[in-house]
């Protein structure tokens, strides 16, 4: 059982959906990939800053789930990220309303001295500087680190992305953002332009049509389940990565084949984490829950053909 380091936001979100909307609730990247990885009970840790208006419950929602906060800073007199988002009826686009920065504007992140050895890192969506200077504090190369970003970061930090880029070995965007990367439209050519950037592994997400894996000239598409019911989608892509890079530390096998069992079990969790606000549904979700669904996605996926 491998070691698993996230950075990222633990964060205020306040949501509007056409099925409703909350106050503000926990969120952020950092959480939801934490809950996820929590799911293959791998020794993980959080790097994050947080302010003292983030209420002790909260954190417990992580202490329950076995994840280490001690990396997590509490600023004294400090306010949370925060970030007011409303979607539309088709629910993949959405406008943000409110982005604070907060004590996310001053972050030094610190890299808990039990995880400067972790074997895998899971760099959540967050400045590339902040990103690099974690990867610069490790004391011996991890196995794997795996990068999440967005086009805000293409669009206002490209050099510091793409000095990211050329130190890790997988990075997880949406197809948006491959094309906008590249410049290219085909996902092929996205993929294969990356990899000269610096990762060996490409993963594309392509939201309720599942996700592409790329390697070496190889490609694995996997699904994605088909919900009756999509509450809020805010927190999936980082669900999918928390599911991803949990996996890979606790099964210490870092291949195309097992990165596929990975995509189908970051895909698995992040069918659950669509089906209520916030990170409520990641928190009561059970083993027999996901063991289930994984089922599904199995009956989804294989078939026999005859070759004549």
């Amino acid at each position: 059982m491998g070691k698993l380091l996230i950075v990222g936001t633990v964060a205020f979100d306040e949501i509007e959906t056409p099925f409703g909307k909350t106050d503000k609730i926990l969120g952020g990247a950092a959480t939801f990939i934490g809950l996820a990885a929590s799911q293959f009970h791998v020794d993980s840790a959080i790097v994050s800053v947080v302010g003292e208006d983030l209420p002790q419950e909260y954190l417990q929602v992580l202490t329950r789930r076995n994840i280490d906060i001690s990396g997590i800073e509490i600023v004294k007199g400090g306010k949370t990220f925060f970030w007011k988002g409303k979607y539309h009826n088709d629910l993949n686009s959405r406008d943000t309303l409110v982005t604070e920065l907060n004590t996310l504007a001053d972050f030094n992140p610190i890299v808990p001295k039990a995880y400067k050895n972790a074997d895998v890192i899971m760099l959540g969506n967050l400045h590339p500087s902040i990103q690099m200077s974690v990867i610069d504090q490790m004391e011996t190369k991890p196995k794997l680190i795996v990068l999440d970003t967005m086009n805000f970061w293409m669009d206002n930090a490209l050099p510091e992305l793409l000095e990211v880029i050329q130190h890790i070995d997988v990075i997880t965007i949406n197809d948006e953002e491959a094309r906008q990367l590249t410049g290219e439209y085909s996902l092929v050519k996205a993929a294969q332009k990356i990899h000269t950037m610096g990762p060996e592994y490409v993963v594309i997400k392509k939201g309720e049509h599942g996700a592409l894996l790329f390697h070496n000239g190889n490609i694995f598409f996997a699904p994605a389940l088909p919900l009756e019911e999509v509450f809020d989608p805010t927190g999936a892509g980082d669900t999918f990565a928390g599911g991803f890079s949990g996996f890979l530390a606790a099964s210490e096998n870092i291949t195309f084949e097992n990165m596929k069992n990975a995509v189908i079990h970051g895909s698995n969790l992040a069918s659950f984490c669509v089906e209520r606000f916030g990170t409520e549904r990641m928190e009561s979700l059970e083993k027999e829950e996901v063991d289930e669904r994984l089922h599904q996605f199995k009956q989804l996926t294989q078939f026999d053909i005859q070759l004549a």
